[in-house]
């Protein structure tokens, strides 16, 4: 079974940290659910599971949740 293509999620041309993506894109409702998330391994960074909470994403980057949805940033406001 192929996974679902990423849905497009507009950041700007600044980067933005792991937790505040999480609460973007809806899939955590504070930082400390986001924190949680992350230290869990519940979250991939195009492909590989990621452990830094501040780990800083750009447009390009895909990150998902594991089984889960997945969102492309793009630099679009």
């Amino acid at each position: 079974m192929t996974r679902p293509m990423p849905e497009r999620l507009p950041i700007g041309p600044q980067p933005i940290n792991l937790t505040q993506l999480l609460k973007r894109a809806g899939w955590a409702l504070s930082g400390g659910e986001a924190k949680s998330l992350i230290a869990e391994g519940q979250v991939r960074v195009n492909g590989e599971v990621e452990l830094r909470k501040r780990r800083q994403l750009r447009a390009g980057d895909i990150v998902g949740l594991e089984d889960g949805p997945s969102v492309e940033l793009t630099d679009e406001e």
